[in-house]
């Protein structure tokens, strides 16, 4: 056992995922005369810090760049996820301002006082949930562009939030190696 997460096969990589090339995109487009070189995305500035000799052998392959429309998310799955965010988020938001108004029907209309700590925490925990329905909108939804998932997204929950936590200890393993 090496610590090292396995990396996910190809066949479990997403179209949009930089492990996998978009071949039926690619053959479908035409290319131009002159295609531009790839450029990085976001490039950090160069270091000033004295970077320390390296004693293992460099890599003999160069890092891939990858480009924007290989990077970005299908509009069909940008979509989709758009609708479960509003949907997750809204309800409970919109809910949030409700109970405001509701209290103060029920304070001004009837003979019933609420306390406005019965009213802020309502209102609060329909704030939180909102917020919470926002990371579940993205990670609920399928991010395969020809599956359209399920109607409460459980199942595609578990799998992307799996994938999300999988790149998190990559990043942390391949930030933990920089180190040493």
């Amino acid at each position: 056992m090496s610590g090292e997460p396995p990396s996910p096969s190809p066949r479990d990589r997403l179209p949009f995922e930089p492990g996998k090339r978009r071949k039926a995109k690619a053959e479908s487009e035409p290319t131009p005369a002159t295609t531009p070189a790839p450029r990085k995305l976001n490039p950090l500035p160069p270091s000033t810090k004295a970077k320390p000799a390296k004693t293992t052998q460099p890599d003999s392959a160069p890092k891939r760049v990858y480009t924007r429309s290989e990077m970005a998310i299908p509009d069909s799955v940008s979509k989709r996820m758009a609708k479960r965010m509003v949907v997750f988020c809204g309800v409970p938001t919109v809910l949030s301002f409700a109970s405001f108004i509701g209290a103060y029907f029920v304070n001004t209309q009837t003979e019933v006082h609420l306390p406005n700590v019965l009213v802020f925490s309502s209102s609060l925990g329909f704030l939180v949930l909102g917020v919470l329905g926002l990371s579940y909108g993205v990670l609920s939804s399928s991010w395969d562009e020809t599956a359209p998932g399920s109607l409460w997204g459980i199942g595609e929950f578990r799998v992307n939030f799996g994938r999300m936590v999988e790149g998190w200890r990559a990043a942390q393993s391949a930030r933990n190696k920089e180190k040493s």
